[in-house]
């Protein structure tokens, strides 16, 4: 898949257009009628949520024209993404101050449905749908959140796909820039047969942030809906996605990026998916007060990466290998690596709802349970050339790993909003019983693992006024285990445990006044025993370790201001939106050695946690004029950060271990809409000071994008 698979896929969406972000607006109240699964809904819903939380509507995903989920995300107060290949694919999302690696301690929803291919199993996001496929995103972090799992310990991100229109409508996006960038969305909805229908589709050709790293991805959904009688709807979504690019798994040496920052010694490495979703969910009001919505859904995934290094300690592969002792031999002797996974999903879920009087107050109550099932064919096969594909016979050749792994799970959880007035309260309750199973194709050795948790959690809001509440909360963090990390590749269960924590949190959000928005809270997160990745203290490879007992303390806070819905400008307008967290203690606070290979007798007791920078935040000041002209400027700030738990300040010759600098990025976009037609013409540079900074160290040096520009149109009809 490159150029040809691009012009291709913008023919046919010529043909039938529309995107995304500018799909037709959901039709009123649609999450309250549709089968939709509510998560926050609209923006003003926050108000009665007992916890923090923050939407990004289409409006500020359009004024910036953002290229990636991770721009997107870095919007809300709270969320750290990291970046890693240029285009969002592979997103690296941390929650204050928990570790981004492989988005591993957030839980990624699509309309309120599991999003990452093995969350029970294997919560690493080696694949994400582009962000052009979505038309807002909300997050939800603090108590509220236990109403979703597995994981309830740093937040739930859900992304909305647009409602299919009645009326035949459609959007067209095309889009070019510097590195090779290229880009075609677009979808169609209108009403055919009684079903509402919206199909969307996307392609994108990018060179890539390094060099040897071309990126190509297409995307292809489809929403359809359907009213069967004035109480049964019906919403059937489905979406296929492929990437097919030329992407290597290791970073840097410290030599390397002194060199030539965005250079990358690997031609021959290779990065292969496919992704198949689907998912049913039907809504029944029984009474006016009483909802069941029952959701079927499935994944397959399978992701084929070929590489000849892991991370920058190998250079290249496997130096004991005669035939690859040196980079010399890169392309032509030395052999290949293929980390070869594939994943089946299936779960059935049921959610009901109701009004009713409960303790003396108006109670809105909630109840579901569900059955989840996934299942990894994981196999590491070696081939002996560095474009092979098959076993080789060679030393370091041959098949290394068949494994089965599986993790089947039931759970259940019952929330309840109390309603004394301007005080609401909102316990509630949930549980996660998981079965996990491994097995050595190879060896045949096997191993079983179940483990039950009971995750309470408590809020309440009081409004001060109409438009202004203060929230409190307290909940227990979880999240499970991976099934590799609990059992080992001989059978033999590790006591690693579960993830656990208790979560406090209190804020204040609401209107200071017309066109003037705040919400600020303050956490604390209290671990027991908090699991972060070995590769984060200098290690190899994707290994799990307990941190053990670790405290995060920290403010976060957003606003938004509008001149005009302040009254002070009338047809034009100048807008402000900022978020900022501030992390003031992500340390282990528990007794605690080093992981650092070498340094295991050195006391990192009060050291600040890997990848836990003290200060996220991002600002963007805009202006229009009526509706035909946009212009903004957005600063996107990270603070310096550890990547090992020695918290070693001069990096390593490996590149894995050092201080990252603090970076600031500013991003330009302007958007012209001739006449305030349907078509807006675009442009857009990120980064633009071209400043040089990195973003990970976990297996070797990565760098941040270059200045970047692009520029595009976006048609509605």
């Amino acid at each position: 898949m490159g150029a040809r698979t691009l012009w291709t896929a913008a023919a046919l969406l010529a043909a039938t257009p529309a995107f995304a972000q500018q799909a037709p607006a959901p039709r009123e109240a649609a999450q309250e009628t549709s089968a939709d699964i509510v998560v926050i809904g609209e923006r003003r819903n926050l108000l009665d949520i007992a916890g923090s939380g923050s939407t990004i509507e289409a409006e500020d995903l359009e004024r910036a024209r953002v290229l990636t989920v991770n721009e997107a995300l870095r919007q809300a107060p709270g969320i750290y993404p990291r970046d890693e290949e240029g285009l969002g694919l592979r997103p690296n999302i941390g929650v204050r101050g928990l570790s981004p690696t492989r988005s591993s301690e957030v839980l990624l929803l699509e309309d309120g449905l599991p999003l990452t291919y093995a969350p029970y199993g294997d919560n690493a996001t080696y694949s994400h749908p582009p962000i052009r496929r979505f038309e807002r995103i909300e997050i939800l972090k603090g108590a509220s959140q236990i109403r979703f799992g597995p994981h309830t310990v740093g937040g739930v991100v859900n992304y909305i796909s647009p409602a299919a229109p009645s009326d035949f409508e459609g959007t067209l996006f095309l889009a070019g820039g510097d590195r090779g960038y290229a880009e075609a969305a677009a979808s169609l909805g209108g009403e055919v047969a009684g079903f509402r229908l919206l199909g969307h589709a996307s392609a994108t050709v990018f060179d890539g942030v390094r060099e040897n790293h071309d990126l190509s991805f297409a995307d292809y959904s489809l929403r359809a809906e359907r009213t069967l009688t004035p109480n049964h709807e019906i919403v059937v979504r489905i979406a296929v996605n492929r990437e097919d690019s030329q992407v290597s798994y290791s970073g840097l040496t410290q030599a390397e990026f002194d060199a030539d920052p965005f250079s990358n010694p690997f031609p021959n490495d290779r990065f292969e998916t496919q992704r198949y979703t689907g998912a049913l969910t039907h809504a029944w009001t029984i009474t006016p007060n009483l909802t069941l919505k029952t959701s079927a859904y499935s994944l397959y995934f399978n992701r084929d990466w070929w590489r000849q290094s892991s991370n920058s300690s190998q250079r290249p592969n496997d130096s004991s290998d005669p035939n690859c002792g040196g980079m010399a031999n890169l392309e032509t002797t030395c052999g290949a690596e293929g980390r070869l996974r594939e994943y089946h999903q299936y779960g059935v879920e049921s959610r009901l709802s109701w009004d009713t009087r409960a303790l003396g107050a108006d109670a809105n109550m909630e109840a579901g349970v569900r059955w989840h099932t996934e299942r990894q064919n994981r196999l590491q096969i070696n081939a002996d050339a560095p474009t092979g594909r098959t076993p080789g016979t060679s030393v370091n050749g041959g098949l290394r790993e068949d494994n089965l792994r599986s993790a089947n799970a039931l759970s259940g959880f019952a929330v309840a909003n109390l309603d004394y007035g301007r005080l609401t309260l909102s316990p509630g309750v949930r549980v996660e019983s998981v079965t996990f199973e491994r097995t050595n194709r190879i060896s045949g050795a096997s191993g079983e693992e179940s483990l039950t948790e009971v995750i309470p959690g408590f809020g309440a809001t009081f409004a001060i006024s109409d438009a202004m509440s203060i929230y409190a909360g307290v909940h227990r963090g979880f999240s499970p285990p991976r099934v590799e990390d609990v059992i080992d590749n001989s059978g033999v269960t590790v006591d690693l445990g579960a993830e656990e924590s208790v979560n406090w949190e209190v804020g204040v959000r609401g209107g200071l006044r017309s066109g003037w928005d705040i919400d600020v809270s303050g956490f604390l997160m209290e671990f027991d025993n908090q699991i972060v990745p070995s590769s984060v203290a200098g290690g190899a490879g994707a290994t799990l370790t307990s941190a053990g007992q670790t405290r995060h303390v920290g403010v976060e806070a957003s606003t938004r201001i509008s001149l005009r819905d302040w009254g002070l400008m009338r047809r034009d307008d100048v807008y402000l939106r900022a978020a900022a967290t501030y992390v003031a203690d992500a340390d282990y606070v528990g007794e605690r050695f080093s992981s650092v290979s070498g340094f295991g007798g050195v006391s990192v007791t009060g050291n600040r946690l890997p990848y836990a920078p003290e200060w996220v935040a991002s600002a963007a000041v805009g202006y229009t004029r009526g509706d035909w002209l946009n212009l903004q400027a957005e600063v996107q700030h990270t603070g310096e950060m550890f990547t090992d738990d020695l918290n070693t300040i001069t990096p390593t010759a490996n590149g894995q271990r050092g201080l990252i600098p603090e970076a600031t990025i500013l991003n330009l976009a302007a958007n012209v809409a001739p006449d305030g037609a349907d078509t807006t013409f675009f442009i857009t540079v990120k980064n633009a000071t071209d400043e040089l900074y990195v973003v990970d160290r976990a297996r070797g040096v990565l760098p941040g994008a270059p200045r970047l520009w692009q520029t595009g149109v976006s048609m509605r009809f």
